[in-house]
């Protein structure tokens, strides 16, 4: 199968570009390289240096290759930075969401897999959040991503193309064989930044609001391990191919853990005790995300294999290492 994986240079695209290669399959990659790299990627891809709003690259990509499936990881993802600049957001995300989709349906590529987010939820009401729930995004960042996955129904009530819709909640952690994992400059992800205080290479953790009504006053996020992400987008892909009806569902684990809790994870695994600094709310953020993934589970027989906080921010930690290595060279 030949796969167009977009924004496939990133964080979490290029584990899925690994994980397409290691079963076989041809992979052309999309991305700009503005929060990507193309060192992350293996040689077996064929990469495109280009952004899915350049609707003449897109062109060219489907009439040189024959695609069979799309999977989408485009897009901007810093909530803070989307409030003070939604105009990147809307552009970035919704915007261009639409060229892509266009060229699909001009191509006839009748299989998208389209990265979405809990942050369309806003606040949510229940414990455990399911795909039904309310849609109430407190951010233009999720205002973008629900933007996108609204144009997905409503060209697939159209036209002949499926799409699977994966929300994510807290994606954390590295490849477990550390072939790549995040880069970000300047993360906001609350296990990269712990992991590189625990590292030195940063001198203090700031944590966000500590009066939310939750066990220890901070903010209560379900983290899922990417390389179980990736597990589920290979089985949406699969189901699609095959023939799967249009789908929207939750990435998470169903269990939260608190900003405080993700520290001491932290801690305990690197043994080392960071600063850490107490500040005020940020506009945009939830007091409380936590998946029901009973949906993913039962419609693809999803089974993650990295479920455990301490094994998530073990391999965090060694990619962190692995990594300052190698800017050190």
């Amino acid at each position: 199968m030949s796969v167009l994986v977009c924004g496939g240079a990133g964080y979490i695209g290029s584990h899925m570009v690994w994980a397409l290669v290691d079963r076989g399959d041809d992979v052309v990659v999309l991305d700009d390289l503005s929060t990507g790299h193309e060192w992350l990627l293996p040689a077996e891809c064929r990469f495109v240096n280009g952004s899915i709003s350049d609707a003449d690259k897109l062109q060219r990509i489907f009439e040189t290759g024959e695609i069979d499936a799309v999977v989408h990881f485009a897009g901007s993802i810093i909530v803070p930075e989307s409030v003070t600049n939604p105009l990147k957001y809307y552009r970035n995300n919704t915007a261009a969401s639409l060229n892509l989709i266009e060229a699909c349906v001009q191509f006839g590529v009748n299989s998208l897999v389209f990265s979405s987010t809990a942050a369309v939820y806003g606040d949510p009401e229940a414990r455990l959040v399911p795909e039904s729930a309310r849609l109430n995004p407190l951010s233009p960042y999720g205002k973008s991503k629900l933007m996108t996955e609204m144009l997905l129904e409503d060209v697939s009530s159209a036209h002949s193309l499926n799409y699977c819709v994966l929300r994510y909640f807290n994606v954390a952690g590295a490849d477990p064989h550390g072939r790549t994992g995040q880069v970000s400059k300047n993360a906001t992800h609350l296990i990269k930044v712990a992991c590189e205080a625990a590292l030195g290479n940063r001198d203090q953790v700031s944590v966000f609001g500590t009066d939310y009504d939750t066990p220890d006053g901070t903010g209560v996020r379900d983290y899922i391990h990417v390389s179980d992400l990736i597990g589920a987008h290979l089985l949406a892909l699969d189901y699609l191919v095959q023939g799967g009806q249009s789908r929207t569902m939750n990435c998470g684990y169903g269990a939260g853990y608190s900003v405080l809790e993700v520290l001491d994870a932290v801690k305990s695994v690197s043994g080392v005790d960071f600063p850490v600094v107490m500040c005020d709310r940020r506009l945009g953020d939830s007091e409380q995300v936590v998946a029901d993934p009973s949906l993913i589970q039962g419609v693809l027989g999803w089974a993650p294999i990295h479920n455990d906080l301490p094994t998530i921010v073990r391999h965090a930690l060694h990619w962190e290492a692995s990594l300052a290595n190698r800017n050190r060279r």
